[in-house]
């Protein structure tokens, strides 16, 4: 969408619902047959980035239910990208780890990802670039 009005009189809330929507498209027109979801795809891609980390974490870094980890971690168990395995010091509690198989599936989609991004920055800087994805890590960081 294209907005007539001066971007400082936008909220930055329509500024990410473009961007959300925008990449939303992006990622149904590469993804058509792929067994997972667009937020399926997100949980994997942060696992992957957490290293190895808890389930009771995952709960609580993506603020889901314990049911419904559980049930995301046994689909990408299943599909072989994630191994759980009890952690020696505690038995109650499992430690997730990306399998060579989930690293493959998230470099597909970190081309995808990094191939939007290409593509809704070609008009600006370097520098621009640069100072975008700094403002945008203190709005998130707070």
């Amino acid at each position: 969408m294209i907005f007539d009005e001066n971007p400082d009189s936008i909220f930055i809330y329509h500024f990410v619902e473009e961007l959300v929507s925008s990449y939303g498209l992006y990622y149904e027109s590469n993804f058509k047959d792929d067994s997972l979801t667009l937020n399926e795809h997100a949980v994997l891609l942060r696992i992957r980035y957490q290293g190895v980390s808890t389930q009771h974490d995952l709960v609580k870094l993506f603020k889901v239910s314990g049911a419904y980890m559980a049930k995301l971690l046994r689909k990408f168990e299943d599909m072989g990208y994630v191994e759980r395995r009890e952690d020696p010091e505690n038995r109650r509690k499992k430690i997730v780890k990306v399998t060579n198989e989930g690293i493959e599936k998230t470099d597909e989609f970190i081309e995808v990802i990094q191939n939007w991004e290409d593509t809704i920055t070609a008009s600006i800087s370097e520098d621009e670039l640069k100072t975008m994805k700094k403002v945008l890590y203190k709005i998130i960081a707070n």
